[in-house]
């Protein structure tokens, strides 16, 4: 699966506005490290960041070990609001 779709789809299914959700996939000097840059709006932050940061580590988990079974590249993820 792309890990960009399967990042908005989990990001999806924790908003409330699901409009609001932008992810997209930015190029990285280094060779094996995949950037995602994850928008979502400013009501929505606490639900994806979640407390001291438990559920945007476990998205960075989820992405990670999906990478690892296709193209195993690092993937780091940027998580900000509009």
């Amino acid at each position: 699966m792309n890990l960009v779709k399967l990042t908005e789809s989990i990001v999806k299914s924790l908003v409330v506005d699901q409009e609001g959700v932008s992810v997209k996939e930015f190029p990285t000097e280094e060779e094996n490290v995949i950037l995602i840059q994850v928008m979502v709006s400013e009501d929505d932050m606490g639900r994806v960041i979640g407390k001291s940061g438990r559920t945007a580590n476990a998205i960075r988990t989820l992405v990670q070990a999906s990478s690892a079974l296709n193209d195993n590249k690092y993937v780091k993820i940027d998580i900000d609001k509009f």
